[in-house]
């Protein structure tokens, strides 16, 4: 089985949406992924949390309630505002690397690493 996860570091929703379908594909295709929310994308915790209409909403929720979200960034969603609604969600917060999530923790477990 392919193992894959994708890194989100860019806020930008147009960005961030191509990370969620392409969890979300992976995962209807057998394959093993997992999502990483880091840097400024860790922003968009708080507008799915706070806003019904917040596009791509509907994506994000598969994507949650399949618990393919692996990780959230405890140092950026800090730095960003966001920790609080993170922790709202029930998101795992990671911070094993100064803060952040480690890479190595992934590439040690066989998954290569898609960033965006």
């Amino acid at each position: 089985m392919e193992k894959i996860v994708l890194f989100a570091f860019n806020g930008d929703p147009m960005c961030f949406v191509h990370v969620l379908l392409n969890a979300l594909d992976m995962h209807e295709n057998n394959y093993e992924v997992k999502v990483v929310i880091e840097g400024s994308a860790t922003k968009l915790i708080k507008e799915f949390h706070d806003n019904p209409k917040a596009p791509f909403l509907n994506l994000y929720k598969k994507v949650k309630d399949l618990k393919l979200i692996d990780a959230v960034c405890k140092a950026c969603a800090t730095k960003m505002g966001s920790i609080k609604e993170v922790e709202l969600e029930n998101l795992p917060i990671v911070g094993d690397l100064n803060g952040h999530p480690k890479m190595t923790s992934y590439i040690d477990q066989g998954f290569k690493i898609i960033t965006f």
